[in-house]
């Protein structure tokens, strides 16, 4: 017999298991179905090999302190919060520790000046990104439709919030959103070296420079997502997923892994269902979906079943990943510190990398974004397009799935060039890492799609982009997790709040069902 439930669940990323775990605590019969043969999505810690466990593509995870009390997550304690180091060719690293009077210490080197206004700037950040954060746990609106009296309640808190601020906060906040990272840094800093490292936060993920419009709020917002400008829990990501997948089993949800959904059932604009690859259907009075929009609407959903005018806005939103990976695993003694270890010399060195992305072409100077986790090195690559110049083949029918959407160029041979490319442009600074490599394992932008179900290897399942923010993402009209077709809402990184490992989407969506 055919199973129904309250409410299916398409992908076990960290979203997708908030939402399950929320409604399973409300006492809903859930379902979470996922593709892969493990849960997390891109929030996962993999094995590559014998003693080479990496976080695979987010590294580590911070979700919002709310979700972690509500679901009572078990989660990994972070006994110390480490430091952001920008490195540089003399060996003199800029340090920006947690502790602000070591911070200080380090900025000195490079500008007394700097040094003396590092808490001013704090202390900016940390305002802006809790106003932030209050936005992302407001339900957007509808506009230009009419919004009803739950949404213009949420919008009343967050003017709130804003007026809470001081007039000055908030005004610095508002001017800070459309600024470029070079513009903001600027205003505080006149050292090079640490407005580019700070500078080299706010891109990290996008495809954007620090000279492109909207970096000054992708640097906030990774700012909160972060709890500053360092990665946490390193090597840790899958403990994450793992504690929710728990939490949703804990109160009574199911899970599903190698239950690949092969589409939405649709019947006259109401979602009944979904059919898995294998030929089952299943039933629900609810779907939602945490795949990005793109795969959801287009793949899943089909355009068929949508309006014209809403299927042209989905082909539109901007899903350009250039993020690479590259994992190592060494003996231990490669030398690199911990923290977030980032190659970011200069605003300049980071635009140029970029510019390498806009014209198709992997950059010969990457921006790179170290980390460590016993004896594996993992290396956070910018910019490496989806699309590389070389060719792309034409685009499959609309009817396949997006991973046949595939660029040619992406084979053995460039990814080995990105790997040695990656090791050599590290070890400028850490001469001896060649010679300690037993192992290692490189994700492209093509892998990201392929094996993690991310178009176009975006991570955020569509650019942070000022176009792409608040009541106009994923599209305009369409802010507020739900879609044309009734029971079908959406839960992904790419809806309002979405855009790193908060679980903010995840708990969002399920405001929108009460």
């Amino acid at each position: 017999m055919t199973k129904t439930y309250d409410c299916i669940i398409i992908g076990a990323g960290h979203n997708g298991l908030v939402a399950a775990a929320y409604l399973a605590r409300q006492g809903k019969k859930v379902l979470v179905l996922e593709r892969r043969a493990i849960v997390g999505g891109s929030v996962v810690t993999e094995s590559f090999g014998d003693s080479f466990m990496v976080d695979s593509i987010h590294t580590g995870g911070t979700l919002r302190p709310d979700i972690v009390k509500d679901l009572k997550l078990k989660l990994p304690v972070v006994k110390e919060i480490p430091p952001l180091i920008a490195l540089q060719p003399d060996g003199n690293s800029l340090i920006f520790d947690p502790d602000p009077v070591q911070a200080m210490e380090s900025i000195k080197k490079f500008s007394s000046k700097d040094a003396a206004r590092w808490g001013e700037f704090v202390r900016f950040m940390n305002k802006s990104a809790k106003i932030l954060e209050k936005a992302y746990s407001t339900i957007m609106p509808r506009l230009p439709k009419n919004m009803n009296l739950r949404e213009g309640y949420g919008l009343l808190e967050l003017g709130l919030e804003l007026r809470l601020a001081s007039r000055k906060d908030m005004l610095n906040f508002i001017r800070a959103l459309p600024m470029t990272a070079q513009e903001l840094t600027e205003e505080y800093f006149e050292s090079e070296v640490v407005k580019a490292a700070i500078a080299s936060v706010a891109i990290h993920g996008s495809t954007l420079g620090p000279m492109s419009a909207g970096t000054g709020r992708t640097l906030i917002h990774n700012w909160l997502n972060r709890g500053g400008l360092a990665h946490v829990n390193v090597g840790k990501a899958g403990e994450t997923t793992q504690a929710l997948a728990n939490a949703v089993k804990s109160f009574g949800g199911e899970i599903r892994t190698e239950a690949e959904v092969e589409r939405i059932q649709v019947d006259t604009y109401t979602c009944k269902g979904v059919v898995l690859k294998s030929g089952e259907e299943i039933f629900a009075d609810k779907v939602i979906s945490a795949v990005d929009p793109k795969r959801t609407f287009l793949n899943l959903v089909g355009a068929i079943n949508l309006p014209p005018e809403f299927v042209w806005k989905v082909q539109s939103i901007k899903t350009r990943g250039s993020v690479a990976k590259v994992h190592l695993l060494t003996d231990g003694s490669h030398g690199i510190p911990e923290g977030t270890v980032v190659v970011a010399p200069s605003i300049k060195y980071l635009e140029k990398a970029y510019d390498a992305a806009k014209y198709g072409e992997i950059s010969e100077k990457p921006y790179l974004e170290v980390t460590t986790s016993g004896n594996t090195v993992s290396i956070h690559f910018q910019f490496a397009p989806y699309h590389l110049k070389s060719g792309v083949q034409e685009l499959a029918p609309a009817n396949t799935t997006a991973s046949r959407r595939t660029p040619n160029s992406w084979n053995d041979e460039t990814r080995n060039a990105l790997k040695n490319l990656a090791i050599n442009t590290l070890a400028e600074y850490f001469p001896n890492l060649n010679s300690l490599i037993s192992n290692s394992h490189t994700i492209t932008p093509l892998d990201l799609e392929t094996t993690y179900g991310l178009t176009e290897g975006d991570l955020n399942h569509g650019q942070l982009m000022l176009d792409q923010f608040l009541f106009m993402r994923p599209i305009p009209g369409w802010s507020n997790h739900k879609t044309p077709i009734d029971n079908l809402y959406l839960c992904g990184s790419g809806v309002h709040s979405g855009g790193g490992v908060s679980g903010a989407a995840g708990r969002n969506v399920v405001k929108v069902l009460k």
